[in-house]
């Protein structure tokens, strides 16, 4: 990374590597502007019809295969109901209360077809289970597994939720560089609360296809954003002693 600095502070603001400024160029563009012409549509729309429907895509899906395989109305298909379409409509509330101002910039409508598409990936993830094609055997008895998702996904939604929401309020209240709450110790809450909720989905699937499509997300999205962010937040006085005493995503690990 390179540093410039900040002036009228004397701080040194670290600038983004290359790779993460043409990643959020890039991932940018695909988002809001492809195509260029009319942007009718916010881009928090696009993701709240995803998240929305979530719950009733999956109840659709577990009717449509009831006859064709018995994964539709197993355990694991309710249980995967439960969680999944839970969070989409936590995510509604959520984003009634306390929108992302991330989201609401308008997106053409090929950015908008392309977001959609995109979103219903993480949709793959639960039609493998349903559909019977992942047919998973879990590493545990199916109880113990249950549980363990079940359990991720929870400490998983109140991590990003709380997350968010204290980052709404507080930055409403005043600008600054957020460090205690949500943000004591772990310097990205946000996206390892939105990694383990997913990560939870994929483990009820137990497929390889859904390791692909959440590899994807992190390392093109995730990780990019999370670079960008420290390199934004390096211009505030106590960024350094903050870093030194935090963690990217998890305490003592990372």
């Amino acid at each position: 990374m390179e540093t410039q600095k900040n002036e009228g502070s004397g701080l040194q603001a670290t600038t983004a590597p290359h790779w993460a400024q043409s990643m959020r160029k890039l991932n940018d563009w695909m988002l809001f502007n492809i195509g260029g012409g009319p942007r009718p549509f916010k881009l928090a729309w696009i993701i709240n019809l995803q998240k929305g429907g979530s719950f009733f895509l999956f109840g659709f899906l577990m009717w449509y295969y009831a006859d064709k395989t018995p994964w539709a109305t197993s355990t694991a298909a309710w249980v995967y109901l439960a969680l999944h379409g839970s969070y989409g409509l936590v995510w509604l509330l959520k984003d009634i209360a306390f929108p992302d101002p991330n989201w609401q910039p308008r997106c053409t409508i090929p950015s908008a077809i392309w977001g959609f598409i995109g979103l219903a990936l993480y949709w793959m993830i639960g039609w493998l289970l349903i559909s019977g094609i992942a047919n998973p055997h879990y590493p545990l008895p199916d109880n113990a597994w249950f549980a363990l998702c079940i359990s991720i996904c929870l400490l998983g939604c109140v991590i990003v939720f709380g997350a968010d929401t204290q980052k709404y309020v507080q930055l409403r209240a005043a600008r600054g560089l957020i460090t205690n709450g949500m943000f004591t110790y772990i310097r990205h809450p946000n996206y390892l609360g939105e990694m383990m909720i997913y990560g939870s989905f994929a483990l009820m699937t137990w497929h390889w296809l859904p390791v692909l499509v959440l590899a994807y997300y992190w390392g093109t999205m995730f990780a990019v954003n999370m670079v960008m962010k420290e390199a934004s937040m390096s211009r505030y006085p106590t960024w350094a002693a903050y870093k030194k005493r935090s963690w990217w995503l998890i305490p003592g690990i990372f």
